[in-house]
């Protein structure tokens, strides 16, 4: 049987289950199954409010001080805050299309790929009503794109820390001086580290216990916690004056700031599971604001502060920044340690779409044996995607783009038009959702193009900041 009981034979239902999965892991639900709040123990207040903390922090979180540099100091913020408005808008119009869907079809709990399914079962062009179910299959597909690529972006960040940790520790001491601008020649190869970290990652993924894995989600949000307190207590040391830093950068590399700041709001998919799983669902309104309030200051804060405190050194992730004392490697290793154990709860999202499927055309002899192979056919792929372009900066914008930003930004604004356009929605509603949807849509497509434009340029023609040693 699967992680979530479900029946292997029923495998277009097993689609979009991924992030039912997801959730029960990171909150540590011990049922096998996800109910409605009705029927079993739902959230409080506060426990929805530490889950969806938890599902918007992670490593797209530590590279905004590069995102504030690819955008400017005065721009960034502003930007940064619209983006998380129009976010935050989105997430809640996704909540409304499937609330009123969910009452049209009296369906309890309606997630991200029912909604898109359901609303095109409805609407007036009979091609797309044929083919509604490829709504579905389209959300879990950049459901999948999503995922595996923060679980490469786990990759390289592991691996860019770990070879600063390992190649710097012999110059290692207890004081705790700001880092000076001198580039080291790597002793070994940044993909020699991934190769050391993928064989511990296939393990990880093997475990299939939900008690279990909701333990690592625990370790992760504590070694997390203290590794943000230790960040935000060296950045706000000290400041240099930031007169010389360029309020506004150039529009090249503005798109990869785009990129980079979609990335890093990663909870879209979870607003729905989040809900269903309250005491009380009506409430969940207050919980979104009040959480992503928190969490768009908490971006703004650090991406700002972060620019602010390294100017135009800032690397790929905060971290590379940090002095090379024991006291901030320790910072790097508890944050490393935190994305080891995340790679396992986000691995679940393409893991309970993809694994069902494939186990549903084999015999049942073979099941163990298929699901084990899959498990670590994905890690190896996003092992390799690592391996191939081994630029968190660029890996992150890019990821952001292109699925992140359909996610986030194209499909709620669609889907509402295509849900309510019969039911007499006012034209600066209809405007609203356009304009949001034409934004997404440029910035995806300027946005890709940017990001593949750089990775294919040479490191020492590249106008962002590779990741690199410092001394």
């Amino acid at each position: 049987t699967s992680l979530l009981g479900k029946d292997f034979n029923s495998a277009p239902s097993n689609l979009d289950d991924g992030s039912k999965s997801l959730l029960e892991s990171r909150s540590g639900v011990a049922s096998q199954n996800v109910y409605p709040a009705e029927e079993a123990n739902g959230l409080s207040i506060m426990q929805t409010l530490i889950h969806l903390l938890k599902c918007n922090i992670g490593t797209g979180l530590l590279g905004l001080p590069l995102a504030m540099k690819n955008a400017g100091l005065l721009v960034g913020p502003i930007s940064l805050l619209a983006i998380g408005i129009l976010t935050v808008h989105c997430m809640v119009i996704l909540l409304n299309c499937a609330h009123h869907l969910g009452q049209r079809l009296q369906k309890t709990f309606v997630n991200y790929g029912e909604a898109m399914m359901y609303s095109l079962e409805t609407c007036p062009n009979a091609w797309l009503r044929t083919h509604s179910v490829w709504g579905r299959y389209t959300v879990s597909f950049l459901l999948i794109t999503t995922q595996l690529g923060f679980c490469s972006v786990y990759f390289m960040f592991m691996a860019d820390n770990l070879q600063q940790m390992v190649e710097e520790v012999h110059m290692t001491s207890s004081n705790c001086q700001p880092r000076k601008i001198l580039v080291l020649t790597p002793i070994l190869d940044i993909r020699f580290y991934m190769l050391t970290i993928l064989p511990f990652l296939v393990l990880l993924v093997f475990i299939q216990n939900l008690r279990l894995l909701s333990i690592f989600s625990m370790l992760a949000n504590i070694t997390t916690l203290g590794s943000m307190a230790l960040i935000f207590e060296y950045i706000i040391q000290e400041i240099p004056d930031p007169s010389s830093l360029p309020l506004m950068a150039s529009w090249k590399t503005f798109l990869l700031f785009f990129g980079t700041a979609i990335f890093t709001f990663e909870g879209v998919g979870m607003v729905l599971p989040l809900k269903n799983q309250m005491k009380h669902p009506q409430q969940f309104s207050f919980v979104l604001y009040l959480g992503m309030s928190l969490i768009i200051i908490l971006y703004i804060c650090l991406g700002t502060l972060g620019y602010m405190k390294f100017g135009s050194n800032t690397q790929a992730s905060i971290t590379l920044n940090l002095p090379n004392c024991w006291l901030y490697q320790s910072v790097k290793l508890m944050y490393s340690v935190g994305i080891f154990f995340t790679y396992a709860l986000q691995f679940h999202v393409p893991a309970e779409i993809i694994i069902p499927f494939v186990i549903s055309q084999v015999s049942e002899s073979w099941t163990l044996l298929i699901d084990l192979s899959v498990r670590t056919a994905l890690v190896c792929l996003t092992c390799v995607s690592a391996i191939l372009i081994p630029r968190l900066d660029l890996v992150i914008s890019f990821v952001g783009s292109v699925s992140s930003s359909a996610l986030a930004l194209i499909i709620p604004p669609l889907l509402e038009l295509i849900t309510f356009y019969a039911e007499d929605m006012s034209c600066a509603t209809i405007a609203k959702d356009v304009m949001i949807g034409i934004l997404g849509l440029l910035g995806c497509v300027f946005g890709t193009y940017q990001a593949l434009y750089e990775l294919i340029q040479p490191i020492s023609q590249s106008i962002t900041n590779s990741t690199g040693v410092y001394a």
